[in-house]
């Protein structure tokens, strides 16, 4: 059975004191390098969340005429960045744009109280399920722009990867520019094990222990993400294990071994589980078990993410504990 996470997170220093500042529009002028969240966006949706204030006009313009480079090469609007490459952009003037929204007291002490590691390279946090990790798609503020405003002293703060907006726990972000590099290299030398705790419906066959279902893609809709089961799809594989049986449900321990957008949720819906609180890829009525567990939130939790540290190279483990939703669902399941 899965050990779950114990409840004191683990802190190594204590969080300066927040401050409430705006950000002007970037200058495009030079690199940018493409973030793990970012993967496969089109580049010119790429450049408009990275370059704020610039007209589609002015973004489709210097593509055209070839002054955006992906990795010193030539690109069309509809490429696709990957995590790591570099997108040269023309020098431009841009508007200065108002930053985002200063987080409120309440958001800003459950952020600090919800540091689980951090040194001089990185930051690990136990994500809250409902923040979205970056603003976008109806959300004015992301939790990187947070966190930012809330530690200034780490100007270089970064995500390495993303969670769902309604998944908890184990967030990777770097403060400096060589820390992400390495991080962002383990995570595609596949040398990042991140473990999930999820609760799905009804009762987890035994004998399934690994999915290996191909997923592709689906156009957005309305900002919204989407994956199916398809052939022509990319290969994802996932390990799951019985953690403990629950009335109606079961808690289970769920290991990607790749990096597919909702591969857990849409693996475990294959399976004929889905994850209780999945309002996307659910096949069933879920309102009877949802009032029994006391909450509508997404019961996927990443319990724990173990990596090389940037610098030494020595192995990490960080463990983020349930929040008192998920907590109090289980306590209700096994009852």
């Amino acid at each position: 059975m899965a050990a779950v996470p114990s409840k004191k997170p683990v802190k190594t220093a204590r969080p300066g004191r927040s401050q409430q500042h705006h950000h002007a529009a970037p200058a495009a002028a030079g690199q940018l390098c493409v973030l793990e969240h970012q993967a496969n966006q089109r580049l010119d949706n790429y450049l408009a969340g990275r370059l704020k204030g610039a007209p589609k006009t002015l973004i489709y313009r210097i593509i055209r005429t070839g002054e955006v480079r992906i990795n010193g090469k030539r690109a069309k609007a509809d490429s696709r960045v990957q995590p790591g490459d570099l997108v040269r952009v023309p020098p431009l003037r841009l508007g200065e744009q108002a930053g985002p929204p200063a987080p409120g007291q309440q958001l800003t002490s459950l952020l600090k109280a919800s540091v689980l590691l951090e040194d001089a390279d990185f930051l690990a946090i136990n994500k809250p399920a409902g923040l979205a990790v970056h603003a976008g798609s109806g959300s004015k503020l992301g939790l990187i722009e947070a966190l930012r405003q809330i530690f200034p002293q780490w100007p270089g703060l970064e995500l390495v990867h993303r969670l769902d907006k309604g998944t908890s726990g184990c967030l990777l972000l770097a403060k400096t520019g060589k820390a992400r590099k390495a991080l962002m290299q383990a995570f595609r030398d596949q040398q990042v094990r991140k473990t999930y705790h999820a609760i799905v419906v009804g009762q987890w066959p035994s004998r399934t222990k690994r999915v290996d279902v191909a997923l592709l893609r689906q156009p957005e809709r309305s900002g919204q993400r989407r994956v199916e089961i398809d052939d022509e799809g990319k290969e994802a594989v996932t390990e799951f294990s019985i953690a403990e049986p629950l009335r109606g449900a079961t808690l289970v321990e769920a290991r990607p071994l790749t990096g597919r957008t909702h591969q857990i949720r849409v693996h475990a819906a294959w399976v004929g589980c889905e994850l209780l609180g999945d309002d996307k890829y659910a096949s069933r009525d879920q309102e009877a078990l949802r009032q029994r567990a006391g909450h509508k939130r997404l019961f996927l939790h990443a319990g724990s993410l173990a990596f090389p540290h940037p610098s030494s190279g020595l192995p990490v483990l960080v463990q983020a504990p349930y929040d008192t939703a998920f907590d109090a669902a289980l306590r209700k399941l096994r009852g």
